[in-house]
């Protein structure tokens, strides 16, 4: 069996309902120009677009449009790619996707691309290219071929060039120029083409978070966490300047300019700086605005007409206004020895045009003129715009108001910077999601809080919340709700994307039980004493019920549809028979034996002789023995069955062969005792949906172990105790299988053989096989379905939002993550089961249709039983032994030998009364709390008096032979 990559299934509890937007933080912004469509990428792992009429007179609010589930992880990046068609994505999931928001075909972004660790960044020379590049924390940057090619070109930074601190966490493009940046506080430079080095530029002290390159690939901006901004020329090879207009780590730069002259820039402490150096002769001397403020560090910016838009780690966007860098600067104020000092310019006449220009900004919308307090130095050896402003306007005036103006910068460059703009013109409000969770010790309940500080219990199996706490601290709220209960782990639990994502894997999501006593449901009275409920079995038959009810309602037809077939009355004579049959002569010439020619072969697997049918002796044209089927569970073999159905895929006969074929049937063998083996085979094969139980032997050892509730060493006479049933079956793991086409045993050659898939699907055709296999053998019995699900008293109805999301993941080598196979509500699993039935694991459609999960060994803990006090005769064995071992999950009051704990017995641990319901998983979690075997003392409650024995007439572990049920 081609076994698949491991595979995990997924749930997503349901938040409150919302019209959209991001839960966490937004990493990524893109514009799409020519749709006035703003595209958003969160943490949250979703990317929303928003309608924005940048062309209206006045500034609009933007509506929400639509979003997409793309990631499990955080996005941190996106561009626009194909002419505004396609949105390219990346994630902490290890991801590269690709979204086209106005396809008809289907709505969900398609995987392009991987990575083995998170990837940071993406970048794309243009709207037309057909490539996007990505860079990540594994080292790598990445082409990306947008038609499906897969990945066209690889740079591996850290081994190829002896990198240790390769990461990349900035990465631009224009035409063939490739710029990358990360914690080695380098930027290097590559040819897109060949993926060789071009140059470095080596200069920054800290991590390179953001670049910039202009169209005549000769400038390149970067930004870095060590407060700069280097400006770097390509034909020079060198830094041309640097600017420190910033107080905290740059993190982003935006422009739209070709020659970088005019770009914004935003920081960790929330700042957005709009830098233009367009009529400046040197860079130095450009004009540096601090734009607005952010609460949070600037993640993104991007610009669409007169309006900027910031990310950061709030789920709310916001839009600035934006301003004109044009206008002039406002004069410094004068100082009062300005006002005492003669001149020979009145201050009256300098300023006389100044007043005006006041007078329009404060009657008209827009600011006539920047203010001062609003500026930013470029360099700390730059001139304040405001001096290089006075210089030019004082050039008559002596040299000593020259200076005063000078003095009057310096003591305005002490006080504190005010933005342009104090608020957002905009807000796009996000959510409030989760953040951080905690796991209660009874694996089905967690505690939650969320980004506005409110703590929430959250059922795990209703897939609901069941109780807020307001806004408190999640460690306060854990002992008020947790108990004392010690439960496997069943699942793995996160808050990543702003929700809870509750994560099932095979090989331990089956490992959890539950007794009915400790569940809340409507009715316990169905349930046995003690029963034990398996929570991974019980969560996905109701994650996937709609499922379960389709393929019921499948396997009604797909039988109903059988019987209506015509079918042979006698299994070796079909119905319209003739009488006679007329052989033709030969057609192959048999040689002379004496003649020098080689023995014909025979087929590998085929009969040593040929096949007698009709007391003639034909070989050519007569179909194998069929194998006889063993049974080994409650169903027919698996081999048998898969041969059933690959024979109906396969043919490697003629169709004049097949015509023959219907007629001849194979010859009836019989054994030493006479039976034949058609009849062997009905003996060994039962009706669909039955139960063979074969006898296993039993070794003496094995009957020894099962004599007595602690493995024969429980000397006091507790009455038996038949062994509880369960109706849950377990299915042994199936080694790979190989179905020959044809009837007759598996064939070596590889042309004959069929891969059977392993999925959903699979079990599927196991139980067709099975229905053809019955129908054909016995057509006159009822076919009854073999599909046997859980029955409700193992799985009680749960009812989970119809809404709640189902993931199913598989493993992906190459990035060492998890790629989605399948999203989907549980209220639509039903209609889509066809492309479940290709994706989901074998080991789900087993466990729906066939109630089987993986066998694995019971988890024992060990114990020792003690009289407390010596106040009761000791269990212990003639040599002293009184150690024992049971299920994890028997509770304390099973210890006891199944008598009522209030009436005759107690127990202790660490000096502490054992609570009956408790189980031994419980008492050495919580109590015993030490490694080595647990201790357990009982001793009487003194509601009834004990006639203790003499010590000679305590009987012996070989005389008391009573079944407890716990072995050694």
């Amino acid at each position: 069996m081609a076994r698949k990559k491991g595979q995990r299934i997924s749930y997503v509890l349901p938040l409150a309902s919302s019209p959209g937007g991001h839960r966490l933080g937004v990493n990524g912004l893109a514009f799409d120009h020519q749709n006035s469509i703003l595209y958003t990428g969160g943490r949250d792992g979703v990317i929303c677009a928003w309608d924005v009429d940048i062309d209206a007179p006045q500034a609009t609010t933007a509506s929400f449009r639509k979003q997409v589930q793309a990631h499990t992880h955080w996005v941190n990046d996106i561009v626009s790619v194909s002419n505004s068609q396609g949105l390219v994505s990346c994630s902490s999931d290890g991801t590269v996707k690709l979204w086209r928001p106005f396809s008809q075909e289907s709505t969900a972004p398609s995987t392009i691309g991987s990575h083995s660790d998170f990837i940071k960044c993406l970048a794309t020379p243009d709207a037309q290219s057909n490539w996007v590049a990505s860079g990540g924390l594994d080292h790598r940057i990445c082409l990306w071929d947008l038609n499906g090619g897969g990945k066209a070109l690889e740079i591996n930074v850290g081994r190829d060039y002896n990198v240790t601190k390769g990461s990349i966490y900035a990465l631009q493009s224009t035409g063939p120029l490739l710029a990358s940046g990360g914690p080695e506080g380098v930027v290097r430079l590559w040819d897109a083409k060949s993926g060789k080095s071009i140059t470095k530029f080596v200069g920054h002290t800290d991590n390179v978070r953001d670049i910039l390159i202009s169209h005549d690939q000769d400038t390149v901006l970067s930004a870095s966490s060590d407060q700069t901004i280097k400006v770097w020329s390509v034909t020079a090879g060198r830094c041309l300047h640097t600017l420190t207009m910033h107080n905290d780590s740059v993190w982003c730069m935006y422009s739209d300019d070709p020659n970088l002259a005019v770009f914004y820039s935003g920081d960790k402490s929330g700042l957005v700086a709009k830098t233009d150096t367009r009529r400046a002769t040197e860079i130095e001397e450009g004009v540096s605005v601090a734009l607005c403020q952010d609460n949070h560090g600037i993640a993104k910016i991007v610009t669409a007409g007169d309006s900027i838009w910031t990310a950061t780690s709030s789920s709310s966007v916001n839009r600035w206004d934006d301003v004109d860098t044009t206008l002039d600067i406002e004069t410094p104020p004068a100082t009062p020895r300005d006002e005492r000092s003669p001149s020979v310019v009145s201050n009256h006449d300098l300023d006389h045009n100044e007043a005006s220009e006041d007078s329009a900004q404060t009657n008209g919308l827009k600011p006539a003129r920047i203010p001062q307090s609003a500026l930013l130095l470029l360099a700390s050896t730059a001139i304040h715009p405001g001096a290089r402003r006075s210089s030019s306007r004082l050039a008559t005036v002596s040299l000593t108001n020259l200076r005063k103006a000078s003095e009057a910068i310096i003591a305005h460059s002490l006080n504190i910077i005010l933005p342009l703009r104090p608020q957002p013109a905009e807000t796009i409000h996000g959510q409030h999601g989760l953040i951080k969770h905690h796991m209660l010790n009874d694996r089905k309940r967690v505690l939650t809080l969320d980004t506005a500080g409110e703590v929430v219990l959250w059922d795990l199996l209703e897939c609901v919340p069941i109780k807020s706490f307001g806004r408190r601290h999640l460690e306060e709220v854990v002992p008020e709700v947790n108990t004392t209960d010690s439960v496997a782990n069943w699942c793995t639990v996160d808050t990543k994307t702003g929700t809870i994502t509750v994560q099932l894997q095979e090989n331990y999501c089956f490992d959890a039980e539950l007794y009915a006593d400790q569940i809340d449901t409507p009715d316990k009275a169905d349930f046995r004493v003690d029963q034990r409920i398996n929570l991974g079995k019980w969560v996905l038959r109701n994650l996937f019920a709609s499922l379960l009810e389709e393929e019921i309602e499948r396997d009604t037809v797909y039988r109903r549809d059988l019987q209506r077939r015509p079918n042979p009355r006698s299994p070796g004579l079909r119905a319209n028979a003739p009488a006679s049959i007329e052989l033709p002569h030969p057609l192959i010439h048999l040689p002379d034996p004496s003649a020098d020619a080689e023995p014909t072969p025979k087929a590998a697997d085929g009969p040593a002789n040929n096949l007698h049918i009709g007391g003639l002796h034909i070989g050519a044209v007569s179909p194998g023995r069929p194998v006889s089927a063993s049974v080994t569970s409650d169903a027919p073999s698996l081999g048998s069955s898969l041969e059933a159905t690959a024979r109906s895929h396969t043919s490697l006969a003629s169709s004049s062969a097949e015509a023959a074929s219907d007629y001849f049937s194979a010859k009836q063998s019989k054994d030493e005792s006479g039976s034949t083996s058609d009849e062997k085979e009905s003996k060994a094969v039962a009706t669909p949906g039955g139960t063979i139980t074969t006898p296993v032997p039993t070794s003496p050892t094995e009957e020894k172990k099962k004599s007595g509730l602690f493995g024969m060493k429980f000397p006091m006479g507790f009455p038996k105790k038949a062994a509880r049933q369960s109706t849950e079956t377990k299915r042994e793991v199936k080694p790979e299988e190989l179905i020959s086409d044809s009837g007759s045993s598996r064939s070596s050659c590889k042309e004959d053989k069929v891969m059977v898939e392993d999925n959903f699907y699979t079990v599927v055709q196991r139980i067709r096989a099975e229905y053809d296999e019955h129908y054909a053998t016995k057509p006159d019995q009822p076919l009854l379905t073999a599909i046997t699900p859980s029955l409700s008293i193992e799985t009680p109805v749960l009812h989970p939002p119809p809404h709640t999301l189902v993931i199913i993941q598989e493993d992906d080598p190459a990035s060492g993550g998890l790629l989605d196979q399948y999203r989907g509500e549980i209220s639509k699993l039903g209609k889509e089961a066809d492309t479940l039935e290709k994706i989901a694991p074998t080991w789900l459609g087993e466990l729906l249709l066939k109630n089987q999960i993986p066998l694995k060994e019971t988890v024992k803990v060990s114990f020792i039983l003690l009289p407390f006090e010596n106040s009761l005769p000791s269990i212990a064995s003639v040599d002293g032994n009184a150690r024992l071992n049971a299920n994890r999950m028997l509770r304390a009051k099973k210890i006891l030998a199944y008598l009522k704990p209030e009436e005759y017995l107690e127990l202790y641990c660490q000096g502490q009364k054992v609570d009956p319901n408790m189980t031994l998983a419980t008492l050495r979690a919580h109590v015993w709390r030490t490694a080595g075997d647990v201790v357990l003392y009982y001793k009487s409650n003194g509601k009834k008096s004990l006639t203790l024995p003499h010590p000679a007439d305590v009987p012996t572990l070989e005389e008391s032979g009573e079944t407890t049920g716990v072995g050694r």
